[in-house]
């Protein structure tokens, strides 16, 4: 079958996501989209390709099907079970390299590493050292690969612990957690993601709160979250609350993402 039809075929399957049938298929045969529009005529066995399109209209994302995902401008391992990397995730990457740009920190503490790609990013970036912790053993196994792959290794203390069993202090914490309300709803492909890595509580910021309580306990000087859209007014009453004060991040289409705040202790 020849990719002009390939591609119509795909984009009726795939009714109001006609785009991933492009990006889909660029990626399976290994070339771009210019590639694809100048050789419509190339002849292939389809079979492979709509096995993927037939996957991913059942729900599992892009970032799945091909194991990968692009972040800062690289790429990462990812793979069913951890939470799949998110544009949005640069606004706290941003303050985090700012922060430790401007400060000489001693101990830093990732707290829910996912795949590892902050920490990596930081350490690949800054040359510094971080622990990081995380409750999944697969986003361990991945973390560890896309250290490895970045020559960071050495440079990250993985944890497979929840947060609240360690025992260090640390001058600066970071972490993505999960900060979705339980009832809210999302969509199929989101639903394909680890739900603890998504849901924080009822509230949603349940977690983010105990992260907050946490930073407290271990003396920080600096704590830098992201968090969802409509939670920067509670946030900043819990901040307040447990002795810190927070500056708030907006992404590109005008949400608060991601706060920084310091402990005023210090």
């Amino acid at each position: 079958m020849i990719i002009k039809e390939v591609i119509k075929q795909a984009k009726t399957k795939l009714l109001n996501h006609k785009d991933e049938a492009i990006f889909i298929l660029c990626e399976y045969l290994k070339k771009d989209k210019t590639w694809l529009f100048l050789n419509q005529d190339f002849d292939f066995n389809p079979k492979d390709y709509f096995k993927l399109i037939d996957r991913f209209s059942k729900g599992e994302p892009f970032e799945y099907l091909f194991k990968k995902a692009n972040f800062w401008g690289l790429e990462f391992k990812i793979d069913k079970g951890v939470l799949i990397p998110r544009y949005d995730s640069e606004i706290l990457l941003s303050q985090i390299l700012h922060l430790c740009k401007t400060y000489q920190f001693e101990n830093i503490l990732e707290i829910g590493f996912g795949s590892g790609i902050l920490s990596i990013i930081l350490a690949k970036e800054l040359g510094i050292y971080i622990t990081a912790c995380d409750i999944s053993p697969k986003a361990l196994k991945i973390a560890k690969e896309n250290a490895k792959i970045y020559g960071v290794e050495k440079q990250i203390d993985f944890k497979l612990c929840d947060f609240s069993t360690l025992k260090d202090n640390y001058d600066f914490i970071f972490s993505n957690p999960p900060y979705i309300k339980n009832s809210y709803p999302i969509d199929i492909w989101v639903q394909s993601e680890p739900r603890e890595a998504l849901f924080g509580g009822e509230e949603g910021y349940e977690i983010l709160e105990k992260i907050i309580k946490f930073s407290q306990l271990k003396n920080v000087k600096f704590l830098a979250c992201e968090f969802g859209y409509d939670q920067k007014e509670i946030l900043n009453k819990i901040l307040n609350r447990y002795g810190f004060e927070g500056l708030f991040f907006k992404d590109e289409l005008g949400y608060n993402r991601a706060f920084v705040a310091k402990f005023t202790k210090w």
